[in-house]
């Protein structure tokens, strides 16, 4: 009889908890489930949101649990995500008050998951003897918006400077001549001297001249500061005598092209001061007590006439002064340098083995691949550098032809080429070509994180505005695959204004919530390449967040028509989830 009223009493208590579980999940039909984002966005690889549960009053009974299972299913599979638990005990209000919940959930996304839905099921469960009820399961939000995966990846190709100047250098030659005391005369001893046997032989070379520049000055004493033409006239005699030798060696129609200036310094101390600071014939005190007086206050004449009070003058007027009787004499000289044409061909030759790589200097066979469009020209160039010289721009350029010819196709291949060349000098220079090089290749990998942390070193390095304009490019689109939406559009603006950079722009300040201005990215990215579909769909997009139906029609045609792969894609987004129902918008993409 005891056994009997066991056995009544334990069913009594499993119907009450079955029952109690069957209210709960009946009671869950009025649960409140809200998603942020809805739908699902991809960010960085990842989807992440937020779910805030809110269960109605009276739901949650004494010991018992309700939980929230979540799932992102796609397809035939599924992720199974982390609950949401209400414990009873938790909530000892829940009779008066809505028991509330919010957690944040993130899973690592994958091409197979664009098209999928979030479900949740309920589950009230009675811990103490394992009994459960479920709720039908239910989706809460479509998944998954993948505007972020619309960005386009660039690459640029690096070039350290060769170091060879194309252009007309002038090379300085300066020969100075000196006079007597108060005489423009060019004394027979100064012609015959080394200086004036230097100009001479200089003259016979018949080299290419532009300029001559001669400048007669004077030392301070009177004898010669009164003849105010004294400085002019020792000028004029240095010109004579180098035209005399011009004749002589018979310039001809070579001296019209060579510009002679002639210039006087009269009553002007800085020649004197600058003379001088190098004279070691008396102290650094007494030398002050020189400077004190030219510096100071009074005329040119009155200042000479003080110095001559000084106990180092004499020494000073024997020592210094006749080197101030002077004229200098500098010529300007156009460097001989190879032509382009000489270049180009001596290069391929090198390239050929039938020149010795000596032939050319490192800088003139790196200059050379600058001369040729093709980039198997340039390869063979740079390899005979890296032969010739093994140096790190050698090295840094060939890895940058690979990495152009990985922009033309096979990037895994020419990838791979490029960092060989890439470690190479990296490991002799650590310059910001290298780094944003590397950069690219690890783009080309699929590593927007490594590439990131390159171009951040080549950015501290001084970049010149060229390369900080590639490697902005480079990082824009690499910002925008690590979610730096705000650094992304930094980045863009800084990169060359091309269309594939103004796309990425509009795309960071899309994905950053700034529509009209990525309404307006998007339409100069257009205007630089009116074929450029991804573009009109990037528009039609912003034009959707901004609630303009004929500007979403309008970009789609016109993306659809550059790119008809577009149809599908546009029926499948959920960025026009809204539109899918509309006749004009199906129209459209038919």
């Amino acid at each position: 009889m005891r056994k009997l009223f066991y056995a009544i009493a334990l069913f009594g208590v499993l119907s009450l908890s079955g029952c109690a579980l069957n209210q709960m999940v009946k009671m869950a039909e009025d649960q409140n489930l809200t998603v942020t984002p809805n739908p699902l966005e991809v960010h960085a690889d990842t989807v992440a949101f937020e779910m805030s549960a809110n269960l109605p009053v009276k739901m949650l009974k004494k010991g018992k649990v309700y939980s929230i299972n979540s799932f992102y299913k796609h397809g035939d599979n599924e992720i199974a995500l982390e609950p949401v638990q209400f414990k009873a005990e938790d909530y000892p209000n829940a009779n008066e008050q809505q028991p509330k919940q919010t957690k944040e959930y993130a899973f690592a996304y994958a091409p197979s998951m664009k098209t999928g839905a979030l479900q949740v099921q309920g589950v009230a469960s009675d811990p103490k003897n394992g009994k459960n009820k479920e709720t039908p399961r239910m989706d809460v939000a479509p998944g998954v918006i993948t505007t972020s995966k619309l960005v386009e990846p660039v690459y640029f190709a690096a070039y350290a400077d060769h170091g060879y100047n194309n252009q007309e250098e002038l090379i300085p030659t300066r020969v100075n001549f000196y006079f007597d005391q108060g005489s423009p005369v060019l004394k027979y001893s100064e012609r015959r001297s080394d200086r004036g046997g230097k100009l001479s032989a200089y003259i016979a070379e018949k080299n290419a001249t532009r300029t001559v520049t001669i400048t007669g000055t004077h030392s301070p004493e009177g004898a010669e500061r009164i003849n105010s033409k004294l400085a002019k006239q020792r000028a004029e005699a240095i010109q004579s005598f180098y035209q005399r030798e011009m004749r002589k060696y018979d310039y001809k129609g070579l001296a019209d092209s060579i510009k002679f200036i002639a210039k006087d310094v009269v009553e002007d101390w800085g020649v004197f001061k600058d003379s001088l600071a190098t004279y070691e014939g008396i102290t650094s005190e007494e030398k002050s007590a020189y400077l004190d007086i030219v510096n100071g206050p009074g005329t040119y004449e009155s200042q000479e006439d003080a110095l001559h009070n000084l106990p180092t003058y004499k020494k000073v007027f024997k020592e210094l002064y006749p080197k101030l009787r002077v004229a200098k004499t500098e010529i300007l000289t156009v460097k001989e340098k190879k032509t382009d044409a000489e270049i180009s061909v001596l290069a391929k030759q090198i390239v050929d083995g039938t020149a010795s790589a000596d032939t050319l200097s490192e800088e003139e066979l790196m200059y050379a691949a600058t001369l040729t469009p093709s980039l198997q020209e340039k390869e063979a160039i740079f390899k005979a550098a890296t032969k010739k010289s093994d140096s790190w721009n050698a090295h840094n350029n060939l890895a940058a032809v690979y990495i152009a010819m990985g922009m033309e196709g096979d990037k895994d291949k020419y990838a791979d080429m490029a960092m060989t060349q890439l470690e190479i000098a990296a490991n002799k220079k650590e310059a910001a070509e290298v780094h944003a090089n590397i950069a690219t290749v690890e783009m080309m990998k699929g590593n927007a994180y490594k590439a990131y942390s390159h171009l951040q070193k080549a950015n501290s390095m001084s970049p010149s505005n060229e390369l900080t304009q590639g490697i902005s490019g480079v990082q824009g689109s690499a910002e925008i695959m690590m979610a730096k939406y705000n650094e992304a559009v930094s980045s863009t603006s800084n990169a060359e204004d091309n269309a594939t950079n103004l796309f990425n722009k509009g795309l960071a300040q899309l994905l950053n919530k700034d529509y009209q201005n990525a309404l307006n990215s998007f339409k100069e990215a257009t205007e630089k390449d009116s074929n450029m579909a991804i573009a009109f769909y990037g528009a039609a997009i912003a034009s959707a967040h901004l609630g303009n139906e004929s500007d979403v029609y309008a970009n789609l045609e016109k993306a659809v028509a550059a790119n008809p792969e577009l149809k599908s894609k546009a029926l499948e987004d959920l960025e026009f989830a809204s539109y899918v129902t509309n006749e004009q918008f199906r129209n459209i993409l038919k």
